[in-house]
Parts: C-alpha cells; structure tokens; sequence
C-alpha cells in the first residue's frame, strides 16, 4: 500500500547491494533479482506526481512507463487527453462536465476498460443506439468493461465533473491526441472516423 508521506513505500527501496556472501538461493531474502539486476543502476524513485505535483500531460507512448493513474486522471481537465498509445492499447483520461456525456458510439474493433476516479455516472450499453438495455450506477473506484461493438455511452450524473481513464485495445484515438471539448472531440471525429 503506498504511504505518500514516506520517500518511497516499496520492500526494494534501499535493498542491499549484492555482493560477497550474497545466497542467491536464500528464499528468505526478499531482495533477489534473477538474471543479474544491477541495485547500483537501480533508482527506485517513482514519478513526481505521488507526490502531488503535476506531470505534464502528454502522450508518453510506446516508452515505458509507470504514473499515479488516479492523481493523474483527476489533473486532467480535456474533455479527451491521450496519455500513452502503444502499438496494441491506448490509455486515454477524460474529464466530463456535469450534465454532460460521452455521446453514443461504438467501436467494433475493440474492447474497452474504464474506471471512474472522481464522480458519479449512469453508464449504457446496448446491441443498437436506441436499445441500451445494460444500465448501472457508477461512482470512483468503479470499472467498465464495454465488450467490442457494444453502443454505449456514459453520463455525469454528478454535480462535479466526472474523471475517469479508458484503456483500449487496440488504440482508438491517434498518437498524442488532445480534445479539450466534446465539441472538438465530435469534430475530429467527422474529420477522421475510424
């Protein structure tokens, strides 16, 4: 469980480096690194951002990457922002004002994670635009899972904006993509529909 007060809250923070006497076949030392993992060149901190700052935000795809997903998603003030697009997923964080909502769409190609970190939503999902019979409530902590053409869409119900993130697989959106509205959302969308 991370404790943001401390300097880092992981067992290998401050492992020992190996060295003479080293028992790579002691199963009671939690600090065993197959294949030759140099501690030296090891630095542990994480992204600032666990500790309240801001990262910018920016599409950090292909690269490898590591972020506070929720303080990072509730940074997010874009309608769509997209964070990290790799060849086979995209990590996309949204921010929906209240009364607002995604709209109605589907993507035939892909499946679709989403989890909500700040505020309440009513989601829908359905075989056909005017027939979403799938209906929940949802609020933080909650996931979505929208199966590959599924229609769907998801409303604030809140009284503060909605954050979330959404995983997809393969990517929707083009690499480095920023939408501060709906509105340039659905025009982007006309000017290349996918």
């Amino acid at each position: 469980m991370n404790n943001y007060y401390n300097s880092y809250s992981s067992p290998y923070y401050g492992a020992p480096i190996f060295g003479p006497g080293y028992n790579v076949y002691d199963p009671y030392n939690y600090y065993q690194y197959p294949y030759g993992f140099n501690m030296q060149n090891f630095n542990p901190m994480p992204m600032s951002n666990q500790y309240g700052n801001q990262i910018q935000l920016k599409d950090y795809g292909p690269s490898p990457f590591s972020v506070n997903i929720e303080q990072t998603a509730k940074q997010n003030t874009n309608f769509r922002t997209a964070l990290w697009t790799g060849k086979h997923l995209q990590l996309t964080l949204m921010s929906i004002n209240v009364g607002e909502d995604i709209g109605v769409e589907n993507h035939p190609n892909l499946d679709q994670f989403v989890r909500i970190e700040q505020g309440q939503a009513l989601v829908l999902m359905g075989d056909s635009p005017d027939r979403m019979d799938y209906q929940a409530n949802v609020e933080d902590d909650y996931i979505i899972i929208i199966p590959a053409g599924k229609w769907h869409n998801i409303i604030n119900t809140g009284n503060i904006p909605l954050k979330l993130y959404s995983v997809y697989a393969p990517p929707q959106h083009p690499h480095g993509t920023v939408h501060k509205t709906k509105a340039d959302a659905e025009a982007a969308e006309r000017n290349n529909p996918r």
